[in-house]
């Protein structure tokens, strides 16, 4: 059976702007600079720089109450083309014709570079190879990867060959043909593992004993060196520690990556540009907001002035209701998107303020001992926002302070208390246990459980796998890999 029922619901939905805004604000300065960027492109009705004229009255408040689906205009007195053509400029008045024929004309120039598998490629023309070599060489060329390693092992490139080339050949032909690409420059290049990479370059320099022993400790023992067994290498290959040590010297001054050499690669350089700046002024700190996130936008006057001659019209037709919804919508958007921005502006500041009030003692010192335990929640209570909106904040944005540019959720730690029961950060302990790490005897490394008493005895009762939990967030590997002669 049917039946009908009223049921109220209580649910909370996010507006347009309200998503816009949360986007804009979780973006670093230059992710920002492009999406203004891009906005400015879409938008014509926003526009950037200084208004000269600013109003206040709402130019289209009323527009649409005057507006009637059964009313007809003319649009001859209308052209829109007046409000959109200033870009069209005819050419001859953007030039000067005022040049002399004998002026030169002046060009920057440019490196285009080549690629590093063409770069092998190019030394491969001084070798003479058969036909058949030269095509197993420039296979085996372009399977060097980045780093300067063929990774594949070489039954599976004999099958591709096959495939791809319709080169039948064997392996021992192929490692023939290895051995000719390994000879080319950067030294190490086209090696299958890590010991046969530094072999190579070893035979390519002057023969030394020190050298010939790097060697033989690379061919025989090489899973004993990277596990840093310096007892058992000596008694192995019969030397003394001073030996050892010299041979370790000259292995330490090989490059493990030899395509990383090659000048031709090109790499991804991440540009960092501080979102804030923190200077201390007389004793006192002082936060600035970088200027780029804060642009002088404004609503096109044009687009004003046009809604307002659609607005004063007497005739109105749907063709032209639908020209002033286009209009006021492209005016909406643009006076959202400067509030956002202006909004963003307030948020990135009043945020950043707490963080610097909270850790005031670290921004006048620099010491990072004296870092407060500090949450997202921490903050946001102060500044009575979401967690949500302070971990936008923090999470890509940088701070230039007097001790380097700092990225702001470094800053955000967890707490533990100490003997005296008072809350610490872990920060702290992190920087003390890096200090106690950097001060240990080399010969002999201390481990976690040694590492765990001195903390301790420092005050800071923590567990050995808490320990290790911080040495590896810090990067340092364990005691036995620590050891040096």
């Amino acid at each position: 059976m049917l039946k009908q029922h009223l049921q109220f619901k209580l649910s909370q939905k996010l507006s347009p702007q309200q998503i816009q805004l949360m986007k804009l604000i979780q973006l670093p300065t230059q992710a920002f600079e492009q999406r203004l960027k891009q906005e400015l492109e879409e938008n014509p009705a926003l526009e950037s720089g200084k208004e000269e004229n600013e109003t206040l009255d709402d130019p289209y408040e009323d527009t649409f109450d005057d507006l009637g689906d059964t009313e007809s205009i003319s649009t001859d007195d209308i052209n829109i083309d007046d409000y959109l053509s200033d870009d069209e400029v005819p050419d001859y008045r953007t030039q000067v014709n005022n040049y002399s024929v004998d002026d030169d004309e002046k060009s920057v120039p440019y490196a285009a570079g080549i690629s590093f598998n063409q770069y092998l490629i190019n030394q491969l023309n001084t070798v003479y190879l058969s036909d058949e070599e030269w095509a197993i060489a420039e296979f085996l060329v372009g399977s060097v990867d980045e780093s300067g390693y063929i990774r594949r092992p070489l039954t599976d490139i004999m099958d591709d060959l096959a495939f791809t080339q319709n080169i039948y050949t064997e392996e021992p032909r192929i490692e023939k043909v290895l051995k000719i690409v390994q000879t080319l420059d950067p030294p190490g290049v086209a090696a299958r593992t890590l010991d046969e990479c530094l072999i190579i370059q070893l035979q390519r320099k002057e023969t030394s004993p020190s050298v010939e022993l790097a060697t033989s400790i690379l061919k025989k023992s090489f899973d004993q060196f990277t596990k840093k067994h310096y007892k058992k290498l000596i008694l192995k290959h019969s030397i003394t520690e001073d030996e050892l040590k010299d041979a370790i010297n000259e292995i330490e001054k090989l490059n493990p990556k030899p395509g990383g050499s090659y000048s031709g690669n090109t790499r991804m350089i991440e540009h960092v540009v501080p979102d804030f700046s923190i200077k201390i002024l007389e004793g006192e700190l002082e936060l600035t907001l970088n200027g780029r996130n804060a642009p002088e936008l404004h609503v096109s006057k044009d687009y004003n002035n046009m809604l307002q001659g659609y607005k004063d019209s007497k005739d109105k037709s749907k063709s032209q209701k639908d020209t002033v919804m286009f209009i006021k919508q492209k005016l909406d958007a643009a006076k959202w998107f400067i509030d956002a921005i202006k909004q963003r502006q307030q948020t990135l500041f009043v945020t950043m303020n707490s963080i610097m009030r909270y850790q005031k003692e670290y921004f006048l010192t620099g010491d990072e001992r004296k870092l407060r335990p500090m949450i997202l929640k921490d903050i946001a209570d102060q500044i009575n926002m979401d967690v949500s909106t302070v971990s936008r904040v923090a999470n890509s944005k940088y701070v230039d302070t007097p001790y380097g540019t700092k990225l702001i959720k470094e800053f955000f730690s967890e707490s533990m208390k100490n003997e005296q029961g008072e809350d610490v950060s872990t920060r702290e302990i992190k920087k003390i246990l890096e200090t106690v790490i950097g001060e240990e005897e080399k010969k002999k490394p201390l481990t976690d459980d040694k590492l765990a008493k001195i903390l301790k005895e420092k005050g800071y009762p923590i567990a050995r796998r808490t320990v290790a939990k911080y040495r590896e967030q810090l990067s340092i590997p364990v005691a036995r890999l620590r050891k040096q002669i």
